[in-house]
């Protein structure tokens, strides 16, 4: 028969404080001498509790540890990469970040270096300085970074995760990474509206003669507890204040009206959202892509 207070020394020590008083192990069995673990233990990131499943949130850059888990444990994954910056000079707006959603992934007991991806810059002038945004990596999950916007010396939206709109006369659009994002809008040659980015739900819409393209809608997951759109596209700029695009549901940011009129906006943070774009490249303009999340759920 097993030593039982063995096995409480032992579980105390693995668990702590979710042994309770006067009870067996509920985390621990015995197999002959050998451990047997029938739930995950972990740490890293924000760890909060809902729905009966422990959630690990990472805003930034981490470590995930899993110290102990049972045979052929898995988690579900959320992993969402940068969103791209804007572009400017009726630019278009930034593609949103790569969207990778796992159901079952496959964990040991183990370190998994965790990377949320930042998002990509706004334009420094017409030729560009605006860049995709960075990848967001859980082990073998690589989320892409959204596409950067179109510039007006570089007239097309750029690939990425989701791509990014093309600038106002451009009918060249970035494309998207295939399950995890959508392509960004285009414009019909002589628009001076520009094109929204693509979203992880739909794909940036085109400019129309003057009105800038919305951004592309995100993706909602309930990961978290709550049922949150990640991802949404950028909307692209226009010379005509009222006629920006709208950034797409998931953290996407508005297009500039002329003369910053209104300014446009950048990705909200830990989205994915893509940059609203520019219509030009002032000082005041804002256009940033929102940085990315990783969130890791399991049963408690």
């Amino acid at each position: 028969m097993p030593d039982f207070g063995i096995m409480r020394g032992f579980n105390e020590k693995l668990f702590g404080d979710k042994l309770v008083a006067g009870q067996l192990p509920t985390q621990l069995g015995l197999i002959g001498s050998q451990a047997v673990f029938d739930s995950i233990v972990a740490t890293g990131g924000t760890i909060t509790f809902a729905g009966g499943r422990t959630i690990h949130t990472f805003t930034s850059s981490g470590t995930f540890t899993v110290t102990a888990a049972p045979a052929m444990a898995t988690v579900e994954a959320l992993v969402v990469a940068g969103g791209g910056g804007a572009g400017a000079y009726s630019g278009g707006g930034g593609g949103a970040g790569g969207v990778i959603y796992n159901a079952s992934k496959s964990i040991t007991a183990s370190a998994y270096t965790i990377t949320v991806g930042s998002g990509g810059v706004k334009p420094t002038s017409n030729s560009g300085g605006n860049t995709n945004g960075n990848n967001s990596v859980f082990d073998n999950l690589i989320a892409i970074g959204g596409g950067r916007g179109g510039v007006q010396n570089s007239e097309s939206g750029k690939d990425g995760g989701s791509g990014g709109g093309a600038t106002g006369g451009s009918t060249v659009k970035g494309l998207g990474t295939a399950g995890q994002g959508n392509d960004g809008g285009a414009a019909n040659t002589g628009t001076t509206g520009a094109s929204g980015g693509g979203g992880a739900g739909a794909v940036g819409a085109n400019a129309v003669s003057t009105t800038g393209g919305a951004g592309g809608v995100g993706l909602a997951n309930s990961i978290s507890g709550t049922s949150t759109f990640y991802a949404g596209g950028g909307g692209g700029s226009s010379n005509v204040g009222a006629l920006k695009g709208l950034g797409g549901n998931g953290g996407g940011g508005n297009g500039e009206g002329f003369n910053l009129n209104p300014a446009a906006t950048s990705g909200a943070a830990n989205t994915g959202g893509g940059g609203g774009g520019n219509y030009f490249a002032g000082a005041g303009n804002q256009g940033n892509g929102g940085s990315g999340i990783v969130i890791i759920s399991y049963p408690t």
